[in-house]
């Protein structure tokens, strides 16, 4: 019999992996520098691809030259729109068509530049510097048109169309929800306040920029395209539809990836031009987006106005919440999610943690002179939490109520809740992480030190729940042609009992590799090293959505847990069998094998039966060991939640904010790996600072960018990032397979309002309130100036 390994001083006290902040098994190879991220590809005869870019925000195409390119010494070849002739990208809602307008996104523009910096023709060279000569040949003759360089303008009367199919440059038109009687509500409440709200144009600024290498292989006949992408399934069927290629004529492939946080879960023109470059000239082709392309062209986010009104009885019940909320989209419905992926998250899921009886919502698209909106972090939801916990902060002041008591007398604490929204909220600690985060912030003192009349102090909250989990159901109630949801993995297990696990989800930082395996190794009861996860390769992964909306753990996990489980009981049928015992009387051994009674047999010993003497194995078993198993959530999905509190002092001689606490009491259900968890918090909660504070895409009347380097996009560094000290609580999840509820978002969901409620809190002696982000700080000055 095989000696049964060691218990790992990593594990937790009862021998679980999950739950154990181990060593990740991504580090060694990272932090030496042996990752190998797209840009690290080189392959034999590899040429470089760069993009002829619109100088115009809105113009007409007159005509695209690129004999000159081609006579540049290196330029192998040129390519516009008319010369590759690829079938356009249209992301499609299933909505009648006064509350939906698809538009059609082309690889590379033809007849009209509707933004800056969108891709007119593609040049391919020997090396990045002929490439870049390339492109500076390009002759391209624009009849320029009056741009739409704001929302408010794309909704004005006679404003110019961005697309002609789009009446008043309005994508997506739709009112979700309208309580019967609600202005009567309004009409006879004690108190209502009223919310106008703007939020800064953000880049989700991932370290490693798009990228990709597409090569044509002919032995296997197929395209290999290997990019940065959260979602390699779609890439591989819209590329297949514009090159006009069957999809197993396609594979894609997800190296190490540099982040995505949303900008890389919508299929980009890029990669499928550089792709139909390849195809064209039979040669691999390297495409690698540079920063100020990144900064000016790439997928935006966040840019949205709220004009909010909530009623409150003189008790501080909360009685109804009337929003009308606008999302600057940009040019184009990005694929699959479609220009309704803000404003129906937004309209969906504003009432959050609250008890609201009555509400009412408009959620609307529009489309403007700039570069396309994908889904970031949060996906609305930073924006809407802000809304709402603005309201309450008004509301506390109107009815002469504290803040935090206000939030305690409306948040849910009875579950299963079914919201004003109809969606049905599964058990959390909202009351306890409010509890927790205020008192936290008081044995601390910040609450005395607050007081101090030589400073200017201010405390700020933030209550909010995390939508993670989001099945089939959920998304097909957006409506959407595409349905994200369900994951299906696959697992093997070899000779020497050793597993690899396929997962349709694709890791960007996350630590899949390590939290996977910790999943795996607890249900078949082996070390997590002894895991290799599988994910990334449109060829060996069945199928998979990728990563995105916290769905990872709570979805993907789920897969994983459920096909070893599946493993674990072929294991268990051929060891039964094997020792000549009932199969209900074998079990798993927590130490790599299956016992029965007081004999054992080591996974390694059933695997040599399985592989290599399947004569002995029982009546209708086959040979070798696997087992797929696929997970999907019916119903709502489930909520993390967390209360975030931050202390910020401002400097009356400058505006200047530093913040001096910030403390998150997050539930995220089981954590399957505390650190990581922690890690995703802190993360979060620097982008969503950075919002609150610091990051905006803006853009002059012409609809030029503003922001097109690190000089003029204001990005925090480390100095302005506060340690962040995290609480946690656990209220597990009764559908996942682990308990776990998704963990990626919430940092960002709750830091820009709790950063703004604490700037104003420090301003209250002043009677200016701040309700737009990024705050801007000459305002404080000039406030703080005349106190």
């Amino acid at each position: 019999m095989a000696e049964p390994p060691q218990r790992s001083p990593h594990l937790r006290r009862d021998g679980a992996w999950v739950g154990a902040s181990v060593p990740r098994r991504e580090d060694p190879r990272l932090l030496a520098g042996r990752g190998r991220f797209v840009d690290d590809i080189v392959l034999p005869g590899m040429l470089h691809a760069q993009f002829v870019r619109s100088t115009e925000a809105h113009a007409e195409i007159l005509s695209v030259d690129l004999s000159e390119v081609r006579a540049v010494p290196g330029v192998v070849a040129a390519y516009s729109a008319a010369d590759l002739n690829l079938r356009g990208v249209t992301a499609l809602l299933d909505r009648p068509p006064h509350e939906f307008v698809p538009t059609a996104m082309p690889v590379l523009a033809h007849d009209r530049a509707r933004y800056v910096g969108e891709p007119v023709a593609i040049v391919v060279a020997r090396d990045p510097y002929a490439v870049e000569d390339g492109v500076e040949a390009a002759i391209v003759e624009y009849a320029p048109l009056q741009p739409v360089v704001s929302d408010t303008a794309a909704l004005a009367e006679g404003a110019p169309l961005v697309h002609a199919e789009a009446p008043r440059n309005t994508l997506v038109d739709v009112s979700l929800f309208a309580t019967e009687g609600i202005d009567a509500i309004f009409d006879e409440a004690h108190t209502v306040v009223e919310v106008h709200t703007k939020t800064g144009r953000q880049n989700a600024l991932p370290l490693e920029t798009r990228g990709v290498v597409a090569d044509w292989d002919d032995r296997d006949e197929q395209l290999r395209v290997q990019t940065c992408s959260q979602v390699p399934h779609q890439v591989r069927t819209v590329l297949a539809r514009c090159v006009g290629l069957d999809e197993k004529q396609v594979r894609v492939i997800v190296p190490d990836m540099g982040g995505g946080f949303g900008q890389k879960c919508v299929v980009g023109r890029e990669e499928i031009a550089a792709a139909a470059a390849a195809l064209r000239l039979r040669r691999p082709v390297k495409w690698i987006e540079d920063r100020r392309d990144a900064l000016t062209a790439a997928f935006l986010a966040r840019e949205q106005r709220y004009a909010v009104r909530a009623a409150f009885s003189a008790e501080g019940e909360i009685l109804a919440l009337d929003a009308d909320v606008v999302c600057d989209m940009g040019a184009y419905s990005c694929y699959p999610f479609t220009a309704g992926i803000e404003p129906l998250m937004a309209s969906a899921e504003m009432p959050g943690v609250y008890k609201i009886p009555a509400y009412r919502v408009r959620g609307r698209a529009v489309t403007t002179n700039k570069a396309p909106t994908a889904p970031y972090r949060g996906v609305s939801r930073p924006q809407y939490v802000m809304v709402v916990e603005r309201v309450f902060e008004k509301a506390a002041r109107a009815l002469g109520l504290d803040a935090v008591e206000l939030r305690r007398r409306n948040v849910i604490t009875v579950f299963p809740y079914k919201g004003v929204n109809d969606i049905t909220y599964d058990p959390g600690s909202y009351l306890e992480s409010l509890d927790l985060c205020e008192q936290t912030l008081r044995d601390e003192g910040w609450f005395s030190r607050r007081s101090d009349e030589n400073r200017v102090i201010g405390i700020g909250f933030s209550c909010f729940s995390e939508r993670t989990g989001y099945g089939s159901g959920a998304f097909a109630q957006r409506r959407m042609e595409v349905v994200p949801g369900f994951d299906i993995s696959e697992i093997r297990m070899d000779l020497n009992g050793t597993v690899s696990v396929t997962t349709g989800t694709l890791s960007h930082g996350q630590s899949h590799e390590t939290t996977m395996a910790q999943i795996v190794a607890d249900r078949l009861g082996i070390p997590y090293d002894r895991v290799k996860i599988v994910q990334g390769d449109t060829d060996r992964i069945t199928y998979g959505w990728g990563s995105f909306a916290s769905r990872s753990i709570t979805i993907g996990g789920s897969a994983v847990a459920a096909a070893s489980v599946k493993l674990g009981d072929q294991l268990r049928e051929i060891a039964a069998h094997l020792l000549e015992a009932d199969v209900d009387s074998a079990e798993l051994d927590g130490a790599g094998g299956v016992r029965v009674g007081d004999r054992s047999l080591s996974f390694a010993e059933i695997a040599d039966v399985a592989y290599l003497k399947a004569h002995l194995l029982p009546k209708g078993v086959g040979p070798g060991l696997s087992a797929t198993a696929s997970f999907d959530v019916g119903g709502d999905g489930t909520f993390s939640n967390a209360t975030h509190g931050v202390v910020v002092e401002l400097d009356p001689g400058t505006g200047g904010i530093e913040i001096l606490r910030y403390v998150c009491v997050e539930d995220c259900g089981v954590a399957i790996h505390p650190q990581v968890v922690e890690g995703q918090a802190r993360g979060g909660i620097a982008q969503g600072i950075a919002g609150a504070l610091f990051e905006q895409v803006t853009y002059d009347d012409a609809g030029q960018p503003l922001a097109p380097s690190f000089m003029e996009y204001k990005v925090p560094t480390a100095a302005e990032i506060p340690d962040v000290r995290i609480e946690h609580l656990e209220t597990p999840c009764a559908f996942t397979e682990s308990g776990a509820k998704g963990a990626g978002e919430g940092g960002t969901i709750g830091a820009p309002a709790a950063v703004l409620n604490a700037v104003n809190d420090a301003l209250r002696h002043t009677g200016v309130e701040l309700d737009d982000t990024p705050v801007p700080r000459e305002a404080i000055f000039r406030a703080l100036e005349k106190a």
